[in-house]
């Protein structure tokens, strides 16, 4: 596995941390895995307490494991005169409101059936800000030319 890969991973396992972090109190809910497990697996979400966090840790460390080599290879041809640090945050704030659409879009609506009310809305499009962020700061501070 590259280098780029495994900081990918650790950082998105990171941000899906700092993402849960900021839903868990405000949503007050177990992230949408816990619905995907029981329409799958059966039973009702809060029987997927712990399968919900951890299917979420592993889609986040996915998510980005698929991130940080496309931001190097972006970087590398596309030099700009941004610090590594900000070029990972611009990058993850657009990623994370990427994944939002389509975890929202596909995931949520059509998937599991599922029709955010406004303020779910809000919330959620608001976490994956917020793993965006978190997954573009790790990144960035971990790639060459990174300041000290």
């Amino acid at each position: 596995m590259s280098s780029n890969v495994k900081t990918g991973f650790v950082g998105g396992l990171f941000g899906t941390v700092i993402m849960t972090a900021f839903r868990e109190p405000v949503a007050r809910s177990l992230p949408p895995t816990a619905a995907f497990l029981s329409k799958f697996v059966g039973g009702e979400p809060d029987d997927h307490t712990v399968g919900a966090l951890l299917l979420h840790l592993l889609y986040g460390g996915a998510a980005g494991s698929v991130f940080a080599p496309v931001l190097a290879v972006g970087s590398a041809e596309s030099p700009s005169s941004l610090e590594p640090e900000t070029e990972g945050l611009l990058a993850g704030l657009v990623y994370g409101l990427a994944l939002s659409v389509f975890g929202e879009r596909f995931l949520l609506e059509r998937l599991l059936e599922m029709n955010l009310e406004r303020d779910e809305r809000a919330v959620f499009h608001a976490g994956h800000v917020m793993y965006g962020l978190s997954l573009g700061a790790w990144v960035g501070s971990r790639s060459k030319g990174a300041s000290e």
